[in-house]
């Protein structure tokens, strides 16, 4: 049996390409995934943010890698997350957008698009290898019941809402623990206030699974709905930044719930997810397994631009164009902090080009194993090692389906935009990023050459068995 002290790791995305062989490491890590929710890149202090306190995330990123060439799987929520646990792109997943199975009204059918019963996945991977496997927070993936749930993709033990449009409320009737919906008296539809705060509820939950998994390895994949809308966090948060700046109240006509300060509830809520975070890692010590954990910590997609939040005023983004559901930088461009004490170099930054399909792949080899041909990722352990050997990408490539569908790739340090991709005389944009990362100049009439191999990646997706994920 693997020994705890040997076996921890929290990690945040990560995967390999089947022709990489594994470094040489220590015994198995445990592995614990932390994953943001609609989080820009800048909005925490180790990447510049200077009115939002992030004091446990910094003190991670000094600990452990910074990444500042990161990128998202998508730039919404579900296939963001479906990349994640199944190490392929949105040109190759199932799940490629938010596809919603019910409405927003009290009562509707939970859930979005799920995940077929038996897609390979992160979780499933290490589930069979003898870890124990617990998923904490949103999940997207799949409705109660349904093919998609937590439970038929290898994991043990979920806590938390199943549903995205559910978790639009930080106060919900109801979350969901495995199969048993476990109903929150003092909660009520639609209410911007209640008794319970889901995220403080699966902070709880988490810091009692990590308690009680003693001499198994384990992977904690920790999801936070925070911070996306709606704009919600109890009073003693709200309390640090009340005062804080100039904030015209939000009525809610842009979605979501209203707010009477809706810069400090953002800020407020961003800062409260690093508390919790930071007693996670507080636990780890406790535990005495810090020293034996890889932690990963990044975002679903960038920030967002409804429900009264403001990037900005905070300039989530860090100056990039784009937001959520946008393919440019600031709608995929994410943080990436690891720490691996003893592995990883302390305060240490890579401008290594990743995605969050390399998250499987990075932790197969973590535990000296590889992953399957299907997979998309290349891991970056070498990179956390320090190592020269690092594999790149030959391209990186989104799709989204909304507004007319969007394609992106970036290959080395050219990016390309295929806007409207649903017409058949949509063109390609190309930027520089090296010379040009807020992607303003748009340079495909002197590159015929480099356009032409970004309709290249573009033309090799695979069809999608849904007719609206189609081009």
């Amino acid at each position: 049996m693997v020994s705890l002290r040997s076996c921890l790791v929290v990690l945040v995305l990560a995967a390999a390409s089947p022709a990489q062989e594994p470094s040489p490491t220590p015994p198995r890590p445990n592995v614990l995934l932390i994953l943001a929710d609609d989080l820009g890149i800048g909005e925490l202090g180790c990447y510049g943010q200077h009115k939002i306190k992030t004091p446990h995330l910094d003190r991670l990123a000094a600990q452990g890698m910074r990444f500042t060439d990161a990128y998202a799987g998508s730039c919404v929520c579900a296939p963001s997350r479906c990349t994640i646990l199944t190490g392929q792109h949105t040109g190759h997943c199932h799940v490629r957008d938010n596809k919603e199975l019910g409405g927003f009204t009290r009562g509707a059918i939970e859930g979005q698009e799920p995940l077929p019963k038996d897609t390979p996945t992160l979780a499933r991977f290490l589930h069979e290898r003898g870890y124990a496997t617990c998923a904490i927070g949103k999940w997207g993936l799949g409705g109660p019941g349904s093919d998609g749930a937590p439970g038929q993709h290898g994991f043990d033990h979920f806590f938390g809402y199943l549903c995205q449009r559910v978790a639009h409320n930080y106060y919900p009737e109801h979350l969901w623990r495995n199969a048993d919906q476990v109903g929150l008296q003092g909660n009520v539809w639609g209410n911007a206030i209640g008794k319970h705060y889901a995220p403080d509820l699966m902070l709880d939950e988490t810091l009692g699974w990590l308690r009680g998994h003693h001499g198994k390895p384990f992977f904690l994949y920790y999801a936070t709905p925070v911070p996306h809308a709606a704009l919600q966090v109890p009073a003693d948060s709200l309390a640090e930044y009340a005062d804080a700046w100039d904030d015209p109240a939000y009525d809610g006509k842009k979605g979501y719930l209203p707010h009477a300060k809706p810069r400090a509830a953002y800020a407020a809520m961003v800062t409260r997810m690093d508390r919790d975070l930071g007693r996670i890692l507080a636990l780890l010590d406790e535990l005495k397994l810090a020293d034996d954990t890889l932690v990963i910590f990044t975002s679903d997609n960038g920030p967002t631009w409804n429900g009264g939040t403001d990037s900005k005023f905070f300039d989530s983004a860090s100056g990039r164009r784009g937001r959520k559901c946008s393919l440019y930088e600031g709608g995929i461009r994410t943080p990436l902090v690891v720490r691996w004490p003893g592995q990883v170099a302390a305060n240490s930054t890579s401008d290594h080009v990743c995605a969050h399909w390399d998250v499987w792949s990075t932790i197969a080899a973590a535990m000296g194993e590889r992953v399957g041909a299907a997979h998309d990722g290349v891991s970056f352990l070498p990179t956390l090692l320090g190592s020269a050997e690092q594999a790149q990408h030959s391209s990186l490539y989104w799709e989204y389906h909304a507004s007319g569908g969007i394609q992106a790739a970036r290959l080395g340090n050219w990016k390309a935009v295929k806007r409207n991709a649903k017409k058949a005389d949509a063109t390609i944009e190309l930027y520089d990023l090296a010379t040009d990362p807020g992607e303003t100049k748009d340079v495909a009439g002197a590159h015929a050459d480099v356009v032409a191999k970004a309709a290249a990646v573009f033309a090799a997706r695979t069809p999608s068995p849904v007719k609206d994920w189609n081009f």
